[in-house]
């Protein structure tokens, strides 16, 4: 490691925490050369994951792209913000865990599907209803009922006591 301050490669660590939830480490170290206190974060890199867009064109991923678009699916309903990013993150885990670096953009558009669906059944019409482009109201309508049938089968596995998986 480099310090900031003088460049020299030679430094010793302090102390050594977790970070970030335990997908870091923070460091604290000392430069042996001119005696500055630095912090730096060590973490597992992650490979890059693209997404196979509908033309074949192929784009990294991007977390803040994927909150954004489900923010606007739930904008004016009552959903937390941080909950909005958890189930964000929890699809990028599920990414990364795939055996490809690439994913199909229809393959993506269904997990923000799945997500949106437990949490909010407004949120889930909305965004299927852009993602799919609805051209007619039968359409919607159909993404309603599937909806209403989604609900039902959940609130039912719920009663006969199957909690929440």
């Amino acid at each position: 490691m480099r310090c900031p301050y003088c460049g020299c490669e030679d430094d010793r660590v302090l102390e050594s925490r977790p970070a970030r939830d335990g997908e870091a480490i923070r460091r604290r170290r000392e430069c042996l050369e001119c005696g500055r206190r630095y912090t730096t974060f060590e973490q597992v890199e992650q490979r890059p994951i693209y997404v196979v867009k509908k033309d074949g064109r192929r784009e990294p991923f991007d977390l803040e792209k994927l909150v954004a678009s489900m923010a606007i699916a739930c904008r004016k309903r009552p959903i937390p913000t941080a909950l909005i990013r958890s189930a964000a993150e929890e699809i990028e885990r599920q990414l990364v865990e795939l055996p490809d670096s690439e994913v199909h953009s229809v393959q993506l558009g269904e997990m923000v599907l799945d997500a949106l669906g437990e949490i909010d059944p407004v949120a889930y019409v909305r965004f299927a209803s852009v993602y799919h482009e609805f051209d007619d109201p039968e359409e919607f309508q159909a993404w309603v009922a599937r909806m209403k049938s989604r609900q039902q089968q959940v609130s039912r596995h719920r009663r006969r006591g199957g909690g929440d998986d």
